[in-house]
């Protein structure tokens, strides 16, 4: 039955991904792309979706693959199968936490998982870099120097904004930017 698979897989999802929804991604592209849930180029053009849309990118795209297979009920399904997980746990963690926060062997997993969320983060972006900037034309790829473009030029404009203004520029204004200068890209 799709809705418990739905569930049972945005559950394992939830349960062995820590980190936030950018650790998640390669699960949720391992797991959708896997069951033919998604193509690969569906699922990319999710990420950007989720990404732009209110709302945590995992849950995001749980909602919008259980929705796409399962109708509402099926978004219901793998939206509360990816959160059940960290309610549970934070519920147990915020029960126990002050009594073990500081135990040694507390502190080593905390410090272990750090380094696996930021290497799960890094590869998911180098990952991005690859799947953005180069076409797959069948037995070839070519550069997609209209994602280079706009990447330097949001790239660019965050870090003189920054330098200047010695604050970041609101999210909101890069998400304005990209989508403009991919219009214009777009038309011309």
């Amino acid at each position: 039955m799709i809705y418990l698979e739905l569930f049972y897989v945005f559950f394992l999802i939830g349960l062995f991904t820590f980190g936030g929804g950018y650790a998640m991604i390669p699960l949720i592209e391992s797991e959708v792309v896997t069951r033919g849930w998604l193509s690969e180029a569906e699922f990319y053009n999710m990420i950007a979706i989720s990404e732009s849309t209110p709302g945590p990118i995992a849950v995001n795209m749980a909602t919008f693959v259980g929705r796409l297979h399962g109708g509402v009920f099926g978004a219901f399904c793998a939206t509360f199968g990816v959160v059940l997980p960290s309610f549970i746990i934070i519920l147990l963690i915020a029960s126990v936490l002050t009594k073990i926060i500081e135990k040694p062997v507390v502190k080593a997993i905390l410090h272990g998982f750090q380094g696996i969320v930021i290497g799960l983060i890094i590869g998911t972006g180098i990952y991005f870099l690859y799947q953005n900037f180069l076409l797959d034309s069948g037995d070839s790829y070519s550069l997609d120097i209209s994602a280079i473009v706009i990447f330097c030029v949001v790239f660019f404009t965050a870090f003189l904004y920054k330098k200047i203004k010695k604050k970041a520029i609101s999210p909101y204004i890069i998400l304005l930017m990209g989508a403009a200068l991919g219009a214009i890209f777009f038309f011309i």
